[in-house]
């Protein structure tokens, strides 16, 4: 293990600092994640209707987001803010603010095209046996819609999740964070720490992400057989 440089983990509190840096990446992940899901729906809807501004401008905010790196978002909302307008917003607060703005974007994207792949003829039936708009969306359009956002949906908090390595540019202790501080701390007593303690950091997003991307294959696979 020595040769490796993981036994720098088991020096004091190495593996516990680890683990906390980890909670802070994942809870920063999932506070986004739920945020991008309420609005990200909105924004599906608006961008699957008729409305052609509102649908326009949506379109503008969703390459805005695919176009501008993160890291740009986030020196932005939490050095712009602060010295253009003179708030001071924490930098798990700027975090949270990015990865939501993009997420909502990505969600809403999902939403928009799992509501569009539901095929016109669906419409047209429901309405001809006599069903309102309520009971369309409600018994016909909204289960087929989840079906197929779901799977997508998932695989974007795994996205998410690895993307909050960024963070550490502003200043977030997380997991990455954390690991360079162990190293940096080791350099001279463990000379391959790094190999060790980034091995370990791989080996946790493992650990967090593998289930989830398994549980969107899953459920695309036994959605499609259905």
């Amino acid at each position: 293990m020595q040769s490796l440089g993981i036994d720098v983990l088991l020096k004091g509190t190495n593996m516990v600092r680890l683990l906390g840096g980890l909670w802070v990446a994942v809870r920063i992940s999932l506070i986004s994640v739920a945020i991008s899901i309420v609005f990200g729906v909105v924004m599906g809807v608006i961008m699957a209707s008729k409305n052609r501004v509102a649908e326009a401008i949506c379109h503008v905010y969703l390459e805005i987001v695919r176009i501008m790196p993160q890291m740009v978002l986030l020196f932005i909302v939490y050095f712009g803010t602060t010295r253009v307008f003179g708030i001071n917003i924490s930098a798990e607060l700027s975090a949270i603010i990015v990865f939501s703005f993009w997420g909502i974007a990505e969600m809403g994207d999902l939403v928009r095209g799992a509501l569009q792949s539901v095929p016109v003829v669906q419409y047209e039936s429901a309405r001809a046996l006599g069903m309102n708009d309520y009971v369309l969306y409600t018994q016909v359009i909204l289960p087929q819609t989840i079906r197929r956002m779901i799977p997508l949906s998932i695989n974007l908090i795994t996205r998410m999740i690895k993307t909050t390595s960024l963070v550490m540019m502003i200043g977030i202790v997380e997991v990455l964070k954390v690991a360079q501080q162990i190293i940096e701390a080791n350099r001279k007593t463990s000379p391959n720490a790094a190999f060790g303690v980034f091995l370990i950091v791989m080996l946790m997003y493992f650990i967090i992400c593998f289930p989830i991307s398994r549980l969107s294959m899953d459920l695309e696979k036994r959605w499609s057989q259905n």
